[in-house]
């Protein structure tokens, strides 16, 4: 596992700290979920897409093969 800083201006880390707190966490903690939230969600998506493209045109495919 790696470490990584991030510099966040005064304002923003109050804001960090501030919604920390009412998740009752350490500010680096909801960092680190959101980081792991942000990566996860666009693959998420990616693949909702195209299950959808696939389902909508399965019968297409069928008659193109």
């Amino acid at each position: 596992m790696e470490t990584i800083t991030v510099t966040f201006t005064d304002d923003r880390l109050q804001k960090l700290r501030e919604l920390a707190a009412q998740f009752q966490i350490a500010p680096e903690e909801l960092v680190r979920v959101s980081v792991e939230e942000l990566i996860a969600r666009p693959q998420a998506d990616f693949q909702k897409a195209v299950d959808y493209v696939l389902e909508k045109n399965k019968e297409l495919y069928k008659r193109l093969a």
